[in-house]
């Protein structure tokens, strides 16, 4: 049951992962930049990028909500066990995964429907980037702030999964080490049974002699 707890936690976390490493294609354009590399063709781009994902299907944020649940509802279950190892990785791994989705709740969603979710996409992919219009300043902030929250989550998911790995290790040398004293105490086991039948089949053989043999050994 721990091992399929931590799997769904594993995938959950993997799964968003995944999703905000899609986002790169935008956050690599603004995310480190000196001012000076900060141009109107990348801003556009990321901001295009920030507006055609806004425009998608509906049913994939349903998805994305679900998968979410499931991992939390997953690490707090794992809380119930009470052990030292639970409390340690798994609620290390609570406050991690809560921690990215609130970063995203109160930030990144906000920032994408009131700033991205109307945006009028100016150009196609036709456009010559000479004719794109000046980027607005009242979009610049919110679209590096954006590039800065994905990768805060993606940190912050990386946690989760090395935590995971590190309860993973934990438990596996805690199976090898009752292995082993398993495997001693068989030892010192199958020791004292051999002892224990040589002195009975020494019993049974002195009982089965006979008289004769009996005083031979007196006499010896």
């Amino acid at each position: 049951m721990a091992g399929l707890r931590m799997s769904v936690v594993v995938s959950a976390t993997a799964f968003l992962l995944g999703l905000l490493f899609t986002h790169w294609i935008a956050d690599s354009l603004t995310l480190w930049k000196s001012p000076e590399k900060q141009t109107d063709v990348r801003l556009w781009t990321a901001a295009t990028y920030y507006a055609i994902l806004m425009h998608g299907p509906p049913q994939l944020a349903y998805v994305y909500v679900g998968v979410a649940l499931l991992g939390a509802i997953t690490i707090l279950w794992s809380l119930r066990d009470g052990r030292a190892g639970n409390l340690m990785f798994d609620g290390g791994s609570i406050f991690l995964y809560l921690t990215a989705l609130a970063v995203y709740l109160y930030s990144v969603l906000p920032n994408l429907t009131s700033n991205f979710a109307t945006l009028p996409l100016p150009f196609s992919s036709s456009t010559a980037p000479g004719s794109l219009p000046p980027f607005p300043p009242s979009l610049r902030e919110p679209t590096l702030e954006l590039a800065s929250s994905h990768l805060v989550c993606s940190v912050v998911l990386t946690g989760v999964l090395a935590l995971q790995a590190g309860r993973w290790w934990a438990e596996q040398a805690d199976v090898d080490e009752d292995d082993g004293e398993d495997g001693e105490d068989g030892g010192m086991r199958g020791e004292r049974d051999g002892d224990e039948t040589g002195v009975e089949t020494d019993k049974t053989a002195e009982e089965n002699a006979s008289p004769t043999e009996v005083r031979r050994r007196v006499k010896a």
